[in-house]
């Protein structure tokens, strides 16, 4: 009875493992394309059919733009209105829902803000992720990362930690060592004065950053004999990850950046961690969207496409066509903060300063797609580490998914959607546009089929995100670009704030810029 109870059990689960998937279900979501490119296209607009008026007018709400209408009201001025290109503010930090649980459609986590980033310390406070005890700032715990936070696939087994594992004495530890007291020997400038904080424009910047920003971070590592493969796999996917770019393609400066900023390089076996705290939510940064937009709701205008912004003798005249009544409305605003990218910047200005003229040309953008997978149940484990907040597959050209439900308190495991990262090289922006949803969705599958083979089976649905410009890249020559901080600086009836005028896309330099957009 023992062995027919076993062979039946087994027949079970074989027409279990093998029964065929179901057929694929899901689509595009996020940016509106056709929006975005008709700019490009040259479309004729009809004439004006509304006239409006304001004191300020911010045009673009993503994080840079929220930030800066909310440092106006702070400042006592009421009269700010925001036009918002997309049905939904946020910008790269916009979210969707699949079976009921939200998910993001990019930015995901926001990393305890450092000294420099003070107007965003101020206002985490204000909102409560942030409060003062006995002298000490402490973060709301219930909003931190849960553990275990990451592991790598590597080796036919999960690992903790996003460094490929190594032993004491052996190369590839040494070359972790020596890394680690670089980054470390760097961090301090002249004067004992940090040379890397976020935001960048906050710190020293010496010729010997200079001369690492006018190089790539892949030749700075050839030049200290940092080679080994596993050590440059680790660091392109940290360029990837944060720049959307590799070692080869950005600079010494921000490849450095990404360690000295923050929490510097470790080896393992060092006391302290190799990655600082984050905040994260299943719908990623759109929950901190949301608290921006909380005392602005009223006052954005979604589904607005500005096509042109004209400084005139007595204001700032902004055309910009509402999506929704099909008509054009002409705003007259006493001052105007441009918060769109550089390159959509110079497009609709109708005289554009030279400044901008020549941050946009320096300015790449790097193309992202983002995928969304419903599962009914849980994936199947290999052995090793836990499942993770992010999961990495080391050599996987995808930039690994994180897990919805991870922040979750459910006691028992079930329904969950997986977030799935991909960087793009520049020269596949014009492919990633003429894709079907069907063949992108096979390119992240095939990155995660090797791992989780029982994916097919569990997949219930996949919503996809193409981000044709979703970040500037910084290319050598971004950090020490004199234009951008000009645009930075820029006084009077217009004036800039968006990630790209710090050559680079964080959730801190856009709200540091968006604030300072207002104090000005």
């Amino acid at each position: 009875m023992r062995r027919r109870t076993l062979l039946a059990g087994s027949a079970a689960l074989l027409t279990a493992c093998t029964r065929e998937a179901p057929a694929l279900q899901g689509g595009w979501v996020g940016a509106s394309v056709e929006r975005g490119h008709r700019l490009r296209e040259g479309k004729a607009w009809p004439s004006p059919a509304v006239q409006r008026r304001a004191q300020v007018l911010v045009v673009g709400g993503g994080v840079a733009g929220l930030a800066a209408a909310r440092g106006f009201v702070q400042r006592g001025v009421q009269d700010v209105h925001v036009l918002e290109l997309e049905d939904e503010s946020g910008g790269n930090s916009r979210s969707h829902t699949l079976g009921g649980m939200a998910c993001p459609l990019g930015a995901h986590y926001l990393p305890l803000p450092g000294p420099k980033a003070h107007e965003l310390s101020d206002w985490l406070h204000e909102i409560g992720l942030l409060r003062q005890h006995f002298g000490r700032t402490v973060a709301d715990e219930r909003h931190l990362c849960h553990s275990p936070q990451e592991r790598l696939f590597i080796d036919g087994a999960w690992v903790e930690g996003l460094l490929p594992p190594t032993a004491p004495g052996s190369t590839l530890h040494a070359q972790y060592q020596r890394l680690a007291a670089r980054i470390k020997a760097l961090q301090t400038g002249v004067g004992g004065k940090p040379s890397f904080a976020i935001p960048t424009h906050r710190a020293a910047f010496s010729p010997e950053l200079v001369a690492l920003d006018a190089q790539t971070f892949e030749a700075w590592l050839q030049a200290e004999g940092l080679i080994d493969p596993k050590l440059l796999w680790y660091l392109d996917y940290c360029c990837r990850d944060d720049y959307g770019a590799g070692i080869h393609t950005v600079s010494a400066w921000a490849g450095i950046h990404y360690f000295a900023s923050r929490h510097g390089f470790h080896a393992p076996g060092d006391e302290e961690a190799e990655r600082g705290a984050v905040f994260t939510w299943p719908e990623g940064n759109a929950w901190l969207v949301q608290h921006l937009l909380a005392g602005l709701s009223e006052r954005v205008h979604s589904a607005r496409t500005v096509f042109q912004i004209n400084e005139l003798k007595h204001g700032v005249q902004v055309l910009t066509f509402d999506e929704r009544a099909q008509q054009v409305e002409a705003w007259l605003a006493d001052t105007v903060v441009v918060a769109v990218p550089l390159h959509v910047a110079a497009r609709v200005l109708a005289s554009p300063p030279q400044a901008l003229l020549d941050a946009a040309r320096h300015t790449q953008q790097a193309p992202w797609l983002v995928a969304n997978l419903l599962l009914d149940a849980p994936l199947l484990e290999r052995s090793g580490a836990p499942p993770s907040w992010d999961n990495v597959i080391y050599g996987s050209a995808a930039l690994g998914y994180v897990d919805a439900m991870h922040q979750s308190l459910r006691a028992a495991p079930g329904a969950t959607v997986l977030t799935s990262y991909h960087a793009l090289p520049m020269a596949e922006r014009a492919g990633l546009l003429m894709t079907t949803w069907r063949d992108a969705a096979q390119r992240v599958l095939q990155e995660l089929l090797p791992t989780h083979p029982d994916l097919p089976r569990r997949l219930q649905h996949i919503a996809l995100a193409r981000w044709g410009h979703a970040m500037a890249i910084p290319l050598p020559g971004q950090r020490s670009l004199a234009s951008r901080a000009a645009l930075r600086a820029k006084r009077g009836r217009l004036r800039f704030a968006h990630s790209d005028v710090a050559g680079y896309s964080t959730f801190e330099e856009a709200f540091t810029l968006g604030h300072e957009a207002a104090l000005r």
